[in-house]
């Protein structure tokens, strides 16, 4: 079984940073962590995602060049840099582990889930 604890969320003004981070403990056959966001009334998105060995990393369009996944191994731990947040960022963020070498970018594809942090944007 693998644990994801999410933390870094918060409220933030547009234009403004955030890193949030994903700490997994437990049996780790894990090859992919991602990052998804679920909006109120709105379905739950894939945000970024990256190969837990390879270095292999995917975004979602409407992030690209601005929210960076990255990870440190000997922590256990994958972060998500977000900068020049928007508010149609704001969501609860989840991180995601997936047992399969190549990344998902549906929810469907996870195996292991945290239990969310907000992340509010203030225009």
């Amino acid at each position: 079984q693998v644990q994801l604890v999410e933390s870094g969320g918060g409220l933030v003004q547009a234009g403004g940073s955030l890193n949030l981070s994903c700490a997994a403990s437990g049996r780790t056959f894990t090859y992919v962590m991602g990052w998804f966001r679920q909006a109120p009334g709105k379905e739950r998105e894939f945000v970024a995602a990256m190969n837990w060995g390879g270095g292999i990393t995917r975004y979602a369009d409407s992030v690209k060049g601005r929210f960076t996944i990255s990870r440190d191994n000997a922590k256990s731990t994958v972060y998500l840099q977000m900068n020049s947040l928007k508010p149609e960022d704001t969501a609860v963020y989840y991180c995601a582990a997936a047992r399969i070498r190549q990344i998902p970018m549906s929810p469907g594809g996870y195996n292991y889930w945290g239990q969310g942090t907000q992340v509010t944007v203030s225009s």
